[in-house]
């Protein structure tokens, strides 16, 4: 069983910030905390909009974190264009629109071929390793196979949301695409609205190789730190991946 990877999600450390302008709470900060406190990974979300991320903050996670950076971005010309200007490690492709508080469910990579296909190509093409975030369902890993992406991020939001038997469906449905995504090839992610009830049964799922948390630790860093809410949760991921073992 592979290590389980952490990407820590710094967007919202950016949400405060704009909540009255200025350059404070500075998310690149926080990506160096996230960096001492157990991260593996920084992950962003330039929206079209700007509403968190900005393009200087992109800038600046370039050229001053040493972690891997995971750019998510949707699929048009504009964030093709600052894919390929700053060369992150990886692009994960997500669905955006304007009137969503935050991302809403995975991509529709069956339904969306002809669209997706080029920007695969083109930033795998620059050595930017690709990820699609998904539903957990098999029509859409099939889909993400045959557009060559070679990694997916499985959608954790409904199964985060629910309770009692509506939760375990969600897991099931989790267990069962994570396996057989890893079976046709796919690296296998996942992320969305994950906390410290909920990450432990998704990081025992074996073909998982890397969770993307973000909302949760910033929340959790209002009382108890940034650093010591990341430090427990990879606590609980590692906790979690060793029993499984």
């Amino acid at each position: 069983m592979h290590r389980l990877r952490l990407g820590v999600n710094i967007d919202h450390v950016a949400t405060v910030r704009e909540a009255r302008g200025g350059k404070f709470p500075d998310p690149v900060r926080a990506a160096k905390i996230a960096a001492g406190a157990g991260a593996d990974g920084i992950t962003a979300h330039l929206r079209e909009d700007r509403r968190h991320i900005s393009d200087d903050d992109i800038d600046r996670l370039s050229r001053e974190i040493d972690l891997p950076l995971n750019l998510e971005m949707a699929p048009t010309d504009e964030m093709l264009e600052i894919a390929l200007r700053h060369r992150p490690h990886a692009a994960c492709i997500v669905p955006e629109k304007r009137e969503e508080r935050t991302t809403e469910g995975g991509i529709d990579a069956a339904g969306q071929h002809n669209r997706l296909a080029p920007v695969v190509r083109v930033l795998g093409g620059a050595n930017i390793r690709v990820s699609l975030f998904i539903e957990a369902d098999r029509a859409q890993l099939d889909a993400a196979k045959l557009l060559g992406a070679p990694v997916v991020e499985l959608h954790t939001g409904a199964y985060c949301d629910s309770t009692g038997t509506d939760r375990e469906n969600h897991l099931r449905a989790i267990r069962d695409a994570a396996s057989y995504g890893a079976s046709i090839g796919l690296e296998i992610h996942a992320g969305h609205g994950l906390g410290y009830d909920t990450v432990g049964p998704i990081a025992a799922i074996p073909e998982i190789r890397e969770l993307n948390i973000g909302h949760f630790l910033v929340g959790e860093a209002i009382f108890v730190g940034l650093e010591a809410s990341i430090r427990e949760m990879r606590r609980l991921m590692d906790e979690a991946r060793n029993a499984a073992r």
